[in-house]
């Protein structure tokens, strides 16, 4: 049987390979469609709120019976969901078919992280880097396989019918290997409900993380080429090519990332990543130059790399049980932020530049970036108290039987 390890990474890479394939594919869904920009705009903006909506179902869905179930369920609708964006003939089912579809990858999305986060505890290595390396790479793959199939003049149904078909063999190669067996019921409700993870000072400042790295992430993903067209005056051939450098750097920096991690640990690296993004993206906003541009967005590329996946590994952690599993409505809480963080941020950076220029706008993101690094330092210092009252009352068990503690 495939390794928990394996499967779980090529799990990553399948959903990546999903996103990429569709992603690449929108205009030939516009033109299919013939959608005008205001209705695509809508359509795309389907997926983003599902992922939003069923984040924190899938954490419970997790809880509840185990993340290899939700896995197999999930991905296999994804895969299956896939041929049916092809055939909309309307932005209005465009949009219906990309909001499931959304939907269910958001579902894998919380459910893959949960069983990377069991494999980080049964091995006692910090792979989370490693597994979110599987997804830039399958997004990568998704792309290239989209950008074949529009050279070849491949319809976008008979192309994602090919995506299907590769998705649903590698699931049936591993699902058997994922780890997340269904927790004892004794099990499956310590430490309380959602209400109990909204006040936990230590996952808002995860979520933080997670919101500040989502739309530093965002912001590359789309104004990059259009930031280096009006403000440095690049070519647009020259420009689309910004946001293959930033990702490509990102899936290069994540394959070392469990030698990085476990050199310095985890908030060591989530507060040096943050502070080097800063640097990318301030650098590439005050310094009026497309090649010192290109070398900030890789160097955003090289900090974002870490934030997120580090993120949800401290947040996994932050739920841990008793018997080892636990963190579902943890990583669930931690997700939907930085959903919502991919969702709004983008805009937010359009109306500002509106009202100014998208130079300021890139800048103002890498000093939102920067805020990454005082987060992660508190989410140390936040750890460290919580261990503490269990100490004292340790030791004021141990003084029991006096007047006072010992």
């Amino acid at each position: 049987m495939v390794s928990h390890r394996a499967a779980v990474a090529v799990v990553f890479v399948v959903n990546g390979g999903l996103y990429g394939a569709w992603a690449a594919r929108v205009p030939a869904l516009a033109s299919q469609v013939q959608a005008e920009p205001a209705g695509l705009g809508l359509a795309l903006l389907g997926p983003s709120i599902a992922m939003i909506v069923t984040a924190p179902l899938a954490a419970r869905a997790c809880a509840a019976w185990g993340a290899r179930r939700v896995i197999v369920a999930a991905l296999a609708a994804a895969c299956l969901a896939l041929p049916l964006v092809g055939l909309a003939g309307s932005p209005l089912t465009l949009g219906l078919a990309l909001a499931g579809l959304g939907g269910l990858m958001g579902t894998v999305d919380v459910a893959m992280n949960v069983a990377a986060v069991a494999v980080v505890r049964e091995l006692g290595r910090p792979l989370m880097p490693f597994f979110h390396a599987g997804f830039s790479a399958g997004g990568l793959l998704g792309s290239l396989g989209a950008a074949l199939a529009a050279a070849l003049s491949v319809a976008p149904a008979a192309h994602f019918c090919f995506v299907t078909a590769a998705g649903l063999l590698a699931l049936l190669c591993t699902g058997r290997g994922l780890p997340g067996e269904r927790p004892e019921k004794e099990q499956q409700h310590t430490g309380g409900g959602f209400r109990n993870v909204l006040v936990r000072k230590r996952l808002w400042l995860l979520a933080a993380v997670a919101l500040c790295a989502a739309v530093a992430e965002g912001t590359c993903a789309e104004w990059s080429a259009l930031f280096l067209v009006r403000e440095r005056e690049v070519t647009e051939a020259v420009a689309a090519t910004a946001y293959s450098v930033f990702s490509v750097t990102m899936a290069l920096t994540r394959l070392v990332g469990e030698r990085v991690e476990a050199r310095f640990g985890p908030y060591r690296v989530l507060a040096g990543s943050g502070l080097v993004a800063a640097c990318g993206l301030t650098a590439s906003a005050a310094v009026p130059a497309g090649a010192v541009a290109y070398a900030g967005f890789a160097l955003a590329g090289a900090g974002l790399a870490f934030c997120f996946p580090v993120a949800m590994a401290l947040a996994g952690d932050a739920g841990r049980r008793e018997d080892g599993s636990g963190g579902e409505r943890e990583l669930g809480f931690v997700t939907t932020v930085a959903y919502a963080g991919f969702l709004g941020g983008p805009p937010l950076v359009g109306g500002v530049a509106s009202l100014t220029s998208l130079t300021v706008s890139i800048g103002l993101v890498g000093l939102l970036t920067a805020l990454i690094t005082p987060t992660a330092l508190a989410v140390r210092g936040s750890r460290r108290k919580s261990r503490q009252p269990s100490a004292e009352r340790q030791l004021q068990q141990a003084g029991r039987g006096g007047d006072g503690p010992a």
